[in-house]
């Protein structure tokens, strides 16, 4: 083992405490008025958010991590930026994370400040705008599939959950690092989406649709893809803002999909040119 490496037996070591004793949200707020933290998860995450830019401030790992995939995450974190690399054995981890964690990497890093939504819909020509999805799983997948399927950015209303929760950068396999995103100001989505230029689509179970693959939508220069929460869908007043409603066609009586699965297939199909 490495001299760098800091062996810890038990979970109250006070440098593990932004591992386990503070919730995501209080993460996000920890160093306020400063910008707070949040943790990364296994490597291919954690790689990908260093890729961005983001800077790490300490790595947990289990002991036999250290010479498998975790092996340049750590050299990364170790040269760099010379961050504490705790190593510690499985089932301490698990009293940390309260689950066994399948490739045993945890890093804590700092927020950056986000980008405004013109830059981050300068040259975008597709956008996928997620209003109200609390689910870290679905928003992990949504962001996956858009980053996957050629949408160009990711906004977030208000009322979403945090993208950079663990579960969520973690389903999203670190493309949330990978595809611009930002959040829409409070009760001016549209505004800001007019000023970039940005026509809008509702996905929405309603019978007065355009079909997804109407010529009309395809010919639109710049299109916003509005996905709602679990179970609700998108407000009402919403959809009535819009400029078009689309409803995915369905058989064998199933009357929705999960908006993770709705979201790779309005992708798929209003990003093709």
């Amino acid at each position: 083992m490495a001299k760098s490496f800091i062996e810890v037996n038990t979970i109250d070591t006070p440098e593990l405490s932004v591992y386990h004793e503070y919730s995501e949200n209080q993460l996000y707020h920890i160093n306020e008025p400063d910008l707070g933290i949040f943790i990364a998860e296994s490597p291919k995450v954690i790689t990908r958010a260093l890729d961005a830019g983001y800077e790490p401030i300490s790595l947990l790992l289990e002991k036999d991590q250290t010479e498998k995939e975790a092996a340049e995450v750590i050299e990364r974190c170790s040269s760099s930026f010379d961050v504490p690399v705790f190593v510690a054995e499985s089932s301490v981890l698990t009293g940390i994370t309260g689950f066994h964690l399948t490739r045993g990497v945890l890093c804590a890093m700092k927020r950056k400040e986000l980008p405004s939504v013109a830059d981050v819909c300068t040259g975008a020509r597709r956008v996928a705008v997620l209003e109200n999805v609390t689910n870290p799983t679905n928003i992990g997948a949504i962001v996956r599939s858009a980053a996957a399927l050629s949408m160009d950015a990711v906004l977030f209303t208000s009322g979403c959950s945090d993208p950079l929760y663990r579960r969520a950068a973690r389903v999203s396999m670190g493309t949330i690092f990978q595809v611009p995103w930002t959040f829409l100001p409070k009760d001016a989505e549209f505004e800001s989406l007019k000023k970039c230029g940005f026509k809008t689509v509702a996905m929405a179970l309603r019978n007065d649709t355009k079909d997804i693959d109407d010529p009309e939508l395809h010919s639109c220069e710049k299109l916003a893809v509005f996905l709602g929460a679990e179970g609700d869908g998108l407000l009402p007043e919403t959809i009535s803002a819009c400029d078009y409603c689309v409803k995915i066609p369905m058989s064998h009586g199933v009357d929705s999909l999960n908006v993770a699965a709705a979201s790779a297939v309005a992708f798929w199909e209003l990003s093709r040119k």
